[in-house]
């Protein structure tokens, strides 16, 4: 079939009527295909003891959300309230991206003073943080399936989050595909609509160039502060030592005058992913923002 004669893809459909639709929303664009995202769609199929957890511990710890137009769609309408889901009013520290709970779940356990939301798109990661809640018999975890854009920009009320946390977003190296990072300004704004006055925006990333685009969008945020301005810069620098290995990048006999790295953040568990960069010899890079 020729070029000319190739039928045009199906319009992408439009929202139920009468329901409102928060712009810039996943629900806005009825697919992802008009606007970039930050992570790719995989299977959401359960089995073995990831089906038995869905089964055994969805009812207690995954929050019930109202869909709009997609299965990780949050209507704009809903707002979490996390007094009434914990049965208490406590600190509350939300990760993005949390991936298969490993640190979420640690972190729960060794903070049984603090509440922890765990935001996913991928369904066997959060079914294997439920496996980690239920064999540790946790009850100040919760787990959402849902678009973080969407978590940060109307489901959370403002000011009500302690710390958010983006641990190893996907780094999306090249360079036609930078549009779809997470880490930008107007992820910022999301940020900082959630975090109370004073609250922790904590990053880690194990790629250069998006260490360098986090700590930029910090330092252009007029609602944060880097909590190491200025810190481990030079031949202390992560970033230097990237440079000088070339892991990532072509290797170069420049440093990093800048600064601005956080020591590795105490609460954040060796995760399996983490292990594997940092065996791959890939430099892993800390930020700490805090909210104006």
């Amino acid at each position: 079939m020729s070029e000319q004669s190739q039928p045009s893809p199906a319009p992408s459909p439009a929202p139920p009527p009468g329901n409102p639709v928060t712009p810039g929303s996943q629900a806005s664009f009825g697919t992802y295909r008009r606007q970039p995202v930050s992570f790719v769609r995989r299977g959401t199929r359960l089995q073995g003891r990831r089906q038995q957890a869905w089964d055994e511990h969805a009812d207690a710890f995954v929050v019930d959300v109202p869909r709009h137009i997609a299965d990780t769609s949050v209507h704009p309408e809903y707002v979490f309230d996390a007094a009434e889901e914990f049965g208490r009013t406590a600190p509350l520290t939300v990760e993005i991206g949390s991936g298969l709970g490993e640190a979420i779940v640690a972190a729960a356990e060794a903070n049984p003073g603090r509440d922890f939301l765990a935001v996913e798109v991928y369904r066997p990661g959060l079914a294997n943080t439920l496996l980690r809640i239920g064999q540790r018999g946790l009850t100040n975890v919760r787990v959402v399936q849902a678009n973080a854009p969407e978590v940060l920009g109307s489901m959370l009320p403002a000011g009500s989050v302690d710390e958010l946390w983006v641990f190893f977003p996907d780094p999306w190296h090249k360079t036609k595909h930078h549009k779809r990072r997470m880490v930008k300004d107007s992820f910022a704004e999301l940020a900082a609509r959630v975090l109370a006055a004073g609250g922790t925006w904590r990053l880690a990333t194990d790629w250069s160039g998006y260490a360098q685009q986090m700590r930029d969008v910090v330092s252009a945020s007029p609602d944060f502060r880097n909590a190491h301005a200025g810190e481990r810069a030079g031949a202390a620098s992560p970033l230097t030592a990237a440079w000088a290995s070339g892991v990532d990048c072509e290797p170069t006999g420049e440093q990093d005058e800048v600064g601005g790295w956080a020591p590795r953040f105490e609460g954040r568990v060796l995760t399996s992913f983490e292990n594997k960069a940092l065996k791959a010899g890939r430099v892993i890079f800390d930020i700490a923002a805090v909210r104006q």
